[in-house]
């Protein structure tokens, strides 16, 4: 049997932590590590941190299913730091457990506590378990893929959007182990699943929420949420796993998933969200310690800048040691490599550089980035926020760029297609969102980035409508001419200075009937049919060239301000509807002297005049070939109208 050192040391130190002073406003902070649930065997040590509880009880529990009754009821210690303990000399394996809290005289409703890390159905009740049994065979060998990050392509999907349709032709349709299927076919003999995310070059897959939230009733297969109602931040969602009962299992599928990403070549990014949770009263925070973990507004309500109804409060020592720890376990359980933050601008700065600096310790090469933005206006000072104007003081932390998503593809109200259809004024963002976001003497635009590795290039994500809908809605353009439109785009992203990211199904001009928030839609709306790939091959296979071409050429990510400065020059076109581009003295860096794009957003051919040499075209009028489409010497280049050209200089 494995015991895990942080259980053990849990048990072994139960009665004897030190604490972290807290302010006036904030109880101590015990410096140990929170571990509520400890099983060893013989053994489990339940902790509850609750500094204003007059009282504690234990109620334990055979089955997850709420009717029914406890078995046991205990009361629990008070101890130093806020925290509440037991141990019970007894092995209890596969029960369930709930911990009731007394507050002013009044015992507040039951909660799983707020760091299960295992949870029955629904994730009302955690779960005492044996984390041996959750290992998949191999799992003390799986190791994350060495990535150059010059070769970061991130690929974000959810789990039932990309295997739901019966025509993925996964055996486990929307589940964690669709994933990890090799050899699945669409009807039309093109590969789906895990093939067709190695064939398009991607080397980071970013699920959507995969921690249990409340969104959905896990007892009924086939219902649809994005997951952005969290629940249990360090527990896996049942919805996702082939047996919602069963603690272990969806552990275990989880783990699976992560391993087959890993063996595959790719790198795991989770989709975490920290910064609200589901309806405030119905979580472990609220029944544990009212009014500590969120922000109020001065007559006690919650603040919203999340929208959703709360927001968090990052910057309380316990949530912040919170965010760190349920971070770090992620992590060192589950082999995650990077992070995703759901609405960063309601965390502040101090906090996510503290979580920069303790998951690096853990991998130097963990990916983290966010949105830059908030729904509302946070309670909290703005100049202090992970704000994306303010990301220059994130120390290697990224977030999404809306200046290169607008400027290729238009605004959020769909008032224009962007430099995509020729529209003006957008060349200064696109140049921005080029040069990765930096400071440059060619850019008008202020730099928010002190790295171009903070910058996410992207056009579309699961927010908002997905790029065939969009366009419908901006642009009388024709079905051919919107993907000559998103070949021009991508191609951009692409040849960026920052980390390209792609939204699961676009490569194959996916729709979703023109739903824009499809959150809670069913697949009829979401899932992808895989017959696109045959039908739009060519857009599939120009996306895979284009990862191909930007692993070949690490001129296209050089990886510092400094070097962006020094070897990104934009070439004078006369024209707000062309964008060209030279990454020039690339010897000692790229296997090409030099590398040049130019981008046509008009509806007209362009000629532009280039310095003299000898090139390859890798890029040209909606082909794209790593190996090249041909030669090319002289000065003048000429591009056809809505396309993209690349050379790279022998």
């Amino acid at each position: 049997m494995r015991i895990n050192t942080i259980l053990m040391a849990s048990l072994l130190t139960l009665g004897i932590a030190s604490c972290k002073g807290g302010d006036a406003d904030d109880s101590t902070v015990p410096s140990s590590r929170l571990e509520e649930c400890a099983y060893a065997g013989s053994e489990t040590a339940f902790t509850l941190w609750s500094p204003d509880a007059e009282a504690v009880q234990l109620k334990l529990y055979k089955s997850a299913d709420p009717e029914t009754p406890a078995f046991r009821i205990l009361n629990m210690d008070r101890s130093e730091c806020g925290l509440w303990k037991t141990i019970i000399s007894e092995d209890l394996k596969g029960k369930f457990y709930t911990f009731q809290v007394k507050i002013a005289g009044q015992w507040l409703e039951e909660t799983e506590g707020i760091a299960a890390k295992a949870v029955g159905i629904n994730g009302r009740r955690g779960a005492i378990i044996d984390w041996a049994d959750t290992d998949p065979e191999g799992w003390n060998e799986d190791k994350s893929p060495v990535i150059p990050r010059s070769e970061a392509i991130v690929y974000e999907l959810h789990h039932r959007d990309f295997s739901a349709h019966e025509s993925a032709g996964s055996s486990y349709p929307g589940k964690f182990l669709a994933l990890t299927q090799e050899g699945t076919k669409s009807p039309d003999g093109l590969s789906t699943g895990i093939d067709h995310l190695k064939e398009m070059g991607v080397t980071y897959v970013q699920l959507l929420p995969s921690t249990d939230f409340a969104a959905l009733d896990e007892t009924k297969d086939g219902a649809y949420n994005w997951g952005y109602e969290p629940l249990n931040y360090n527990a896996v969602e049942g919805t996702y796993s082939t047996d919602p009962y069963d603690p272990v299992v969806r552990i275990k599928e989880f783990k699976q998933l992560v391993q087959s990403l890993h063996k595959a070549g790719m790198r795991v990014i989770l989709d975490v969200v920290y910064n609200h949770t589901t309806n405030a009263s119905d979580t472990g925070f609220e029944r544990t310690m009212p009014g500590y973990f969120y922000r109020l507004q001065e007559d006690g309500t919650f603040c919203n800048a999340s929208g959703c109804g709360n927001e968090t409060a990052s910057e309380r020592p316990m949530f912040r040691k919170y965010m760190i720890e349920s971070l770090e376990w992620w992590m060192r359980e589950y082999h995650i490599d990077g992070f995703r933050f759901d609405l960063m601008a309601i965390h502040d700065i101090e906090t996510m550089n503290l979580i920069g600096e303790k998951l690096r310790s853990i991998d130097p090469d963990v990916l983290l980035y966010g949105e830059g933005w908030a729904a509302g206006t946070p309670a909290y000072p703005a100049d202090s926020l992970a704000f994306k104007a303010l990301t220059y003081k994130l120390n290697g932390i990224g977030a999404f760029s809306d200046n290169i998503r607008d400027a290729l593809r238009g605004p959020l109200d769909c008032s224009n297609a962007g430099f995509m259809d020729g529209v003006k004024g957008k060349k200064a963002d696109l140049e921005f969102g080029i040069a990765g976001g930096v400071e440059h003497p060619q850019i008008s635009v202020p730099a928010w980035c002190s790295s171009p590795l903070q910058h996410i290039s992207y056009i579309s994500c699961h927010d908002d409508h997905c790029l065939h809908d969009r366009l419908n809605e901006a642009t009388k353009a024709t079905d051919a001419q919107k993907i000559r439109m998103i070949k021009l785009g991508q191609t951009a992203v692409y040849t960026s200075q920052g980390i390209p990211f792609i939204f699961n199904g676009e490569e194959m001009f996916r729709d979703k009937m023109g739903v824009k928030n499809s959150y809670n839609q069913p697949d009829e709306i979401n899932a992808i049919d895989w017959h696109l790939k045959k039908t739009h091959k060519d857009l599939v296979d120009y996306y895979a060239a284009l990862a191909q071409i930007r692993k070949a050429h690490p001129g296209f990510c050089l990886g510092t301000a400094e070097a962006v400065r020094a070897h990104l020059e934009f070439l004078d076109t006369g024209s707000e509807q062309v964008c060209a581009f030279r990454i020039r003295n690339l010897e000692g860096i790229d296997s090409a002297k030099s590398l040049v794009v130019l981008l046509n957003g008009s509806k007209k051919v362009v000629k532009l005049d280039v310095p003299q040499g000898n090139y390859v075209i890798l890029a040209r009028d909606g082909e794209a070939d790593a190996e090249g489409l041909g030669a090319f010497s002289g000065q003048m280049v000429s591009a056809a109208p809505v396309s993209a050209t690349i050379l790279a200089e022998k």
